[in-house]
């Protein structure tokens, strides 16, 4: 059997209408891939808010980073017709720099804050009249002369992305009338991303190196697209530029990425539990200086996916390395009255 390859352009497209694809990013629901109950309740949303003629209700998305809470409030604003402003939580340093986004927007805008869990306090309270009564009470001038304003502003949708939304004050997360978790993508799911942005990128691979790759993305679309275009560097250097099972393995050997997407950090996290505190519990703050990580690089980057595929647990008493993770090393439990010292 003759593998398929996936070319730029597809059987049924035109080379012209890739041509205006100038990013991987999709544009609306019909191109996005994946997240399939989170489309579900936005598109009901949407629909509902286009038929009364209202504006969105205040939207936060979180979940681990890379699963497209920022193509997803593009998606949003463009299945509404709205535009959208982009921002995040550490560059609104002041009260000052909200007021100036919000009264700057119009009716049915879409205001993006990615990291929202990042946001000044005292600019999280300024927010809260701005998004439940569409006002903005700003203070004008100093001491005995100072006086409050009312503002009335546009009836406008925030969309808040967060990788922490534990981190949020719960007066802010109540506000948000949708709050939805972007859930880590099926192997089926990323083959389909990859082979889409081989398409946009004018990238040929076949079919099972296209599958392999998704096996290795982590489960990831940001990280799949990353290594798709690292994998066609090597092809392009050692090989055709054509993309197959070998030229797909030998780049991923190269670049220290093994059949469960893991690079040499994660093993390195695994290990340092193994070797250190006998698989564990330890404490994340421990762990953290163990491998010489910040505490929220493990907590955001290394442990999301480890927990998703099974190697890594938390307990009460903190991290944990699984049976599977023993069998992944390699290695035997050790009896709990065998000594760790040799």
């Amino acid at each position: 059997m003759i593998d398929r390859i996936v070319n730029a352009v597809a059987d049924n497209e035109e080379p012209q209408e890739v041509e205006f694809e100038v990013t991987l990013r999709p544009k609306d629901f019909q191109s996005y891939i994946g997240q399939e109950r989170l489309k579900q309740n936005i598109k009901l949303a949407i629909t509902a808010a286009q038929k009364r003629g209202e504006p969105l209700d205040h939207i936060l998305l979180h979940g681990p980073p890379g699963l497209g809470k920022t193509t997803m409030a593009s998606v949003i604003a463009h299945e509404m017709g709205a535009q959208i402003r982009i921002t995040s939580g550490p560059a609104i340093e002041r009260a000052g720099d909200l007021a100036s986004l919000l009264t700057n927007l119009e009716n049915g805008d879409i205001l993006f804050i990615d990291e929202i869990h990042r946001l000044n306090r005292t600019v999280e309270e300024v927010l809260y009249a701005a998004m439940e009564d569409f006002q903005l009470d700003i203070m004008i001038g100093k001491g005995p002369s100072a006086r409050s304003l009312r503002l009335d502003l546009p009836k406008f949708t925030i969309i808040g992305a967060t990788t922490r939304a534990g981190s949020l004050a719960a007066p802010l997360r109540d506000r948000f009338g949708l709050i939805h978790r972007l859930e880590f993508y099926t192997p089926a799911e990323i083959e389909q991303i990859i082979e889409r942005a081989a398409r946009i990128l004018q990238i040929r691979i076949k079919k099972p190196a296209a599958q392999e790759l998704a096996k290795r993305s982590r489960l990831t679309p940001r990280i799949a697209n990353r290594l798709l275009k690292r994998v066609r560097d090597y092809a392009d250097v050692n090989g055709d530029g054509i993309i197959d099972m070998t030229i797909n393995q030998q780049a991923l050997k190269l670049l220290d990425i093994d059949e469960l997407g893991l690079d040499s950090a994660d093993r390195g996290l695994l290990e340092a539990i193994l070797n250190n505190y006998n698989g564990g519990p330890v404490g994340l703050e421990t762990l953290a200086a163990l491998t010489a990580e910040e505490r929220g690089t493990i907590e955001e980057l290394y442990e999301p996916y480890l927990l998703q595929i099974g190697l890594l647990e938390r307990t009460p008493k903190g991290r944990k390395l699984t049976p599977k993770a023993y069998r992944y090393l390699n290695k035997q439990p050790k009896r709990k009255n065998q000594s760790s010292f040799f």
